[in-house]
Formats: C-alpha cells, structure tokens, sequence
C-alpha cells in the first residue's frame, strides 16, 4: 500500500545521507499573456555563512537539503506506509459479528453462537484476538482492542454509531496493526468524552496505539468533544470512504505519519487540521498527501508535520487561522502546510487561504508540479534556507510578500506572485534559468541581499508606485546572461541588470507617469520594436533585458506615439538607493528564524 509518485519509483536500495543536520537542529516577436511582447528571442542552493547588511537580522549559517528533492525521492527517505494490499481482501465466513445494543452488546462467532476474541463488560465491547469483527448499531459505551497478537484486526464499520461520555469511542490499546473498514454505503458516527484528564494517553473519538488504516467506501462522522478527533501513536492512513472530522483540538494526528491516500476527508479542528509530530526520527514525523480529495479548515496549521510535507496527488484545499485577512493570536500558528525540514508539491491541487504562511518550511521548499493557489496574510511561500521552483503553476493571490527564502531557484512553471510588499525576497541567492514568472508588488518586486542571476525564462516585474522601493531592488552582482526580463515601477529606486553582463539591458526613466493599462513599446533607433508591456498600475521607469538589445545602442520608451524616455542600453543610471551597476539596493532582509 505504499503510495508511489505516479511518474517516479523510488530507489531504495541505494538511500541518499538523511537529513544529518536533523539531530542537532531538529529543529519574429513572442506574445506572453497578452502583457508582454519580446523581439528576437535546478541549481542547488545553499545559505551557508550568510549574514545581513541589516543589522537586526541574521541568516543562520545552514545548508538546504537538496533543493531539487522530488515527491518520490523524500518519501524513499521516510518509513514505509503502514499497512499491507491484502488488507482488504478476507473471507466472509470468517467475520464476527458484534451487534450494539444501547449500553450493551452481543458477538456473534462464526459458528453462530461463540464468540472467540471478544469480551462484553456491561457498556464495553473488547476484542483480544486478531481477525475480523463488524460492528453494526449503537453503542453507548466504548470498544476496546487489546490484543498481543501480531496479526491484523480488522474492525468493520457497517452502519454504527458509538458515543462515549466518559472516553474515546473507539480505543486500540494494544495490538500491532489495525484496519478500520467503513463498510460499502454504510453511514458510521464515533462520537468522545468532552473532557480527557491531564496527560491522559488515550484522547480522542478514535484513538489507536498502533498503525491504524481506514479504507473502504462508507462514510464516517467523528466527533472530538474533548481533544482529537482520530489520532495513532503510530503511524496512520486513509485510503478510502468519506470522512468527517469535527475536533476541539487536532483533527486528525499520526505520530509517525498522516497518509491520504483516496478518499474524501473533510477536517475541522480547533487546532491543527492533520499533524504528524514525532521529532525524535529522521524518516518519521511526515504527511502525504497522494490522492483523494481533502478539505482542511483548522484555527491552527492545517497541515503540520515534524518532518515533510509532501503532496503529489488529489485536491488539498486548507483554511488556517480564518484565513488571509484574519489575526491570530501571538502563541498560535496559522500556515496553510508547514514542514519543518521539506515541503514538496510534485503533482496535485493545493488551495490555500492561511492567516500566516500559505506554503512554510523550516528547511526547504520544491514546486515541482502540480498547481497551487495560495492567499496569505503573511508569505505565500516561505523557506527558511532554500525555495525551488522547477514545474508546476503557482498563483499566490495574495501576501505580504510572495516567495521569500535565503536562495531562491526558479527553472520551470508559471508563477504568478500578488504581493503588498515585496514580490520575491531572497536573502542571498537568486537564481531564474526557466519557467515564467510575473510579479505584482507594492514593495519591491525582486528584492534580493546578495545577488542575482538569470539564464533563462520569462520574468515580468509590475513593481511599486511609491518612491523608496523598487521593481528591482539587488545588493550585490545582477546578472543576466538569457531569458527576458521587464520590470517597471516607480523611477526613485529604479535598477536594470549589471552594465557587464553578458545579455544587455536597458533602464529608461519617464518623463511622466503613466497610467495603468498603458501600452509601452521599446524601440531601437532604427525603428524595430523589440519589446512592448501594457501596466498593471502607474510606472515611472522600464528595465528591459532580452537578447534583442544591444549595448551601446539608444532605446525609447512610447507610448500612443509619445515619447517617455530614451536611454543606451548598458549606461543604467539608478535611482537613489539603487544599484544601476549592481550597487548597493538596501533591500530588506527575509525574517530568517
């Protein structure tokens, strides 16, 4: 049952180093989008001794864990998925039945009359041995599974409702694998104690001290009245049936790991949405998401795990902490999916509306594939060390500033970053070989304090309006040696690529401002159009790199036959505070840490 990347199976035999920081941090022209029009035309990231020119902040000095990591490769690193493919075949005659009676209940053994492996004490059913039980009726009380056999007990759900007012529902005390089979067509309700006693191990509707899988197509309701609302010590999957969780605290938790498999899982929780939080083992602590559809609407994070988050299949749509326009209080985190070591989305369809963070990893981030619709009251996506783009859509709708990370890569997809302050942030590195990548920001669009540099892709800036930011805002070198590149913005901090670099540019300040919706073309002096943008929102200046241009050679800027502005390409001259010449740009350093 271990779910693979549908594109890529993992080599285990032959396991990359993992994660060794872990333990001690453990902690002809080209149209594009009908905006931009051009003439003629995975690196690994590491932040290691970076510091700030910002003397309030500095970066810590560590390595990301490989940047480029696919789905299939960071799942090849963690623990296999609990749970076996002839789990969900057994034999029918061998089925006992237990019918829930009210405050009590009666097993039926496969000769009609005993019932081997299962005890009823007054409003408490047990089952001691391994195999397969049904469970149909109501229950006021509780069923335990306590059991030394290593053997799968498989406990089917067909039409059963069982409430607790004094525990958990459902409790796997012991035992060493559990299925949980929610039985064709069959509609099933657990239901918990509103309040657990301090430290109390076992704490919510449907708790297992052992790997715990559910699967089958019925739908199941869980209440958490007093903590979580389905929770294992171990490690915990769904693989199928229609499940919905409403729980005080987390909705659903797997120490070791959350896997969703298929399915239709529907979560709210007064704390977090799914938690996997064993900090203690590398190749633990995990959630992936590899298919069916599931819904998210947490007041803490809504996917939180010790280790990765990893998704490559399905629908995620999360809602944390009220979402983008809601404040949260100081001691509570509200991201959308937050890992502590990765975050990889390699396929799939993830919706995010996030108080905080939409996208947030202590270590590192890869959007390989899939599609991501991020809102977000803080970063649309945030990486402490290292953030990759190589495939895949991102939108981030909105943010306070959109991707941020120490080093930034992007080599492939479609971003496409709606930002109130900065656009993109990177505290050292930036670096564009692909994809297209277009920015709206009231900050700066590219803000970078160390350097950046650009090979290849499509990039488009609509920067701010205000004066003291920038489209491009970069400290160190500027490189630009392919791909094209238009920024525009205000003129007092207005910035073009090195004067060096081996692709030139060209930065023209206007004598005007111009409105929004304007159709700005650039044109050599003999008349060629070698670029041509129409503005989200005012602009007072124009960078422009793309190969059509030539050092030396004098550009204009019109606009409706008037013109706004001239310059010679590789002369830029930078606003104050700039770096034209790759000079200092006084940039704001990302919030590391």
């Amino acid at each position: 049952m271990t779910p693979q990347h549908p594109d890529q199976t993992p080599d285990t035999t032959a396991a990359r180093p993992r994660r060794p920081w872990l333990a001690a941090a453990r902690f002809a022209p080209i149209a594009l989008a009908g905006t931009l029009l051009f003439a003629g035309c995975s690196a690994a990231a590491t932040a290691a001794d970076t510091t700030s020119n910002d003397s309030t902040v500095e970066l810590a000095s560590a390595d990301a864990v490989e940047p480029g990591a696919t789905a299939a490769e960071v799942m090849a690193e963690n623990e296999a998925v609990p749970g076996e493919d002839s789990d969900n075949t057994w034999d029918e005659a061998s089925v006992i039945d237990i019918a829930l009676d009210g405050d009590t209940a009666t097993a039926t053994g496969t000769d009609g009359e005993s019932a081997d492996g299962v005890t009823v004490d007054g409003d408490t059913v047990t089952i001691t041995a391994a195999g397969t039980y049904r469970l149909s009726g109501t229950l006021a009380g509780q069923v335990v599974v306590d059991t030394a056999d290593t053997e799968l007990v498989r406990i089917i759900l067909d039409d059963a409702s069982i409430s607790s007012d004094s525990t958990a529902a459902i409790a796997v005390t012991a035992a060493e694998r559990v299925q949980v089979v929610l039985a064709d067509g069959s509609e099933n309700t657990l239901s918990d104690t509103s309040a657990y006693a301090d430290g109390a191990d076992v704490n919510a509707a449907l708790f297992s001290a052992a790997d715990l899988v559910i699967s089958g197509d019925g739908s199941l309701t869980v209440h958490g009245n007093g903590n979580d609302g389905i929770a294992s010590k171990d490690g915990l999957v769904i693989s199928g049936g229609t499940i919905t969780v409403d729980a005080v605290d987390d909705g659903i938790r797997g120490k070791d790991e959350v896997v969703i498999e298929g399915g239709t899982v529907d979560v709210t929780a007064g704390g977090d949405g799914l938690k996997a939080d064993d900090n203690e083992n590398a190749d633990r602590g995990y959630i992936a998401i590899a298919g069916g559809d599931v819904t998210i609407d947490a007041a803490g994070d809504g996917l939180d795990a010790a280790t990765d988050v990893v998704v490559w299949g399905g629908t995620l749509d999360v809602t944390a902490g009220g979402g983008a326009g809601a404040s949260v209080a100081d001691d509570v985190s509200a991201k959308g999916l937050s890992g502590s070591v990765y975050v990889v989305v390699d396929g799939g369809s993830v919706t995010v509306d996030a108080a905080e963070d939409a996208v947030h990893a202590d270590n590192t981030a890869h959007v390989a594939n899939g599609t991501l619709s991020l809102a977000s009251g803080d970063d649309g996506i945030h990486a402490e060390v290292a953030l990759t783009v190589s495939g895949g859509a991102v939108d981030v709708t909105e943010s306070y500033e959109g991707l941020e990370a120490a080093a930034i890569t992007i080599s492939g997809g479609t971003s496409t970053v709606v930002a109130s302050d900065d656009g993109v942030n990177a505290g050292s590195t930036l670096e564009i070989s692909g994809g297209e990548t277009t920015i709206d920001a009231d900050g700066d669009g590219i803000d970078v304090n160390g350097s950046v540099s650009i090979s290849g892709g499509t990039t488009v800036v609509n920067g701010p309006v205000e004066q003291m930011n920038g489209a491009l805002d970069v400290d160190s070198t500027f490189d630009i040696t392919g791909g094209e590149l238009l920024a525009a913005g205000s003129s007092g901090m207005a910035m073009a690529p090195s004067s060096d670099a081996a692709q030139a540019s060209v930065l023209v300040t206007f004598t005007q401002s111009v409105a929004a919706g304007t159709v700005l073309e650039v044109t050599a002096d003999d008349g060629t159009v070698v670029a041509t943008f129409t503005t989200t929102k005012s602009a007072e200046s124009l960078a422009v790199s793309t190969s059509a241009l030539v050092n030396g050679q004098t550009y204009t800027v019109s606009a409706g036959g008037t013109t706004l502005g001239t310059a010679v390409a590789g002369e830029q001259v930078s606003g104050m505070g700039g770096g034209g010449q790759g000079g200092p740009g006084g940039g704001d350093q990302p919030p590391m840490g």
